[in-house]
C-alpha cells in the first residue's frame, strides 16, 4: 500500500476544465497533443471521456491539491482497437503530472506509482497497458521503473508508440525493489 498522500477523484469536465486546460496546453505536456486546444476544446474532450462507456478520467491530488490527471480505458474498445490482442483484465492508462516551476525530485515517479496502485486496487485488473510516443524517453524510464516492458512498436494515427505492458506481479516486484517513494 502507498505511503504517499495521494487521492484520486472522478474528473468533473466543467469544474476542472480551466485547470486541465492549463495542464494540457503547457509546453511540458507536448506528448498530450493538446497544445493548441481552447478551453471549450478541453471541456468537450473531457465531457466525451466522462460520458464514454469504456473510458474515464480522474484528478489526482497530492496533500489535497490537484497534482495529476489520470485516464483509464478499456483497450479492447478505446485507443488500441485492432492494434494488439486485448486480454481479459487489460486496463489502458494515461497520466499527466501538473506542470510546476518548482519540481520535486521523485514526484513523477511517486505519481505513476500511485496511478498503478489505483488501477491494481481493482482485483479485475490483471495488466496495465500503455502506448507512449516512441520519442518520450522520460516516460519510458518511468514506465520501466514501475515494471512495464515494451512489447512492440505500433503505428497509431497520431503517433508511433511503444505498446507496453505491466502485470500486477511486475509492478509489485518493481516497487518492492525500489522501496518507498516520496
Amino acid at each position: 500500500m502507498s505511503t504517499t498522500p495521494f487521492t484520486v477523484r472522478p474528473l468533473d469536465p466543467f469544474a476542472d476544465a480551466e485547470l486541465l486546460h492549463s495542464w494540457v496546453t503547457h509546453p511540458k505536456a507536448a506528448y498530450w497533443m493538446m497544445q493548441d486546444a481552447s478551453l471549450p476544446d478541453v471541456e468537450r474532450e473531457y465531457m466525451a471521456i466522462t460520458a464514454a462507456e469504456h473510458h474515464d478520467a480522474f484528478i489526482g491530488e497530492y496533500e489535497g491539491r490537484p497534482a495529476f490527471l489520470m485516464e483509464r480505458y478499456d483497450p479492447a474498445h478505446v485507443e488500441l482497437v485492432g492494434l494488439y490482442d486485448a486480454q481479459p483484465g487489460d486496463v489502458g492508462m494515461h497520466f499527466l503530472v501538473a506542470p510546476t516551476d518548482t519540481p520535486v525530485h521523485g514526484f513523477t515517479r511517486a505519481v505513476i506509482t500511485a496511478v498503478m496502485e489505483t488501477l491494481f486496487a481493482d482485483p479485475a485488473t490483471r495488466r496495465v497497458v500503455v502506448e507512449p510516443d516512441v520519442r518520450n524517453t522520460a516516460v519510458h524510464r518511468l514506465n520501466e521503473a514501475v515494471g512495464f516492458e515494451i512489447a512492440q512498436k505500433i503505428a497509431k494515427p497520431e503517433k508511433d508508440a511503444y505498446l507496453s505492458f505491466c502485470t500486477r506481479e511486475q509492478f509489485e516486484e518493481a516497487t518492492r525493489t525500489a522501496g518507498a517513494t516520496l
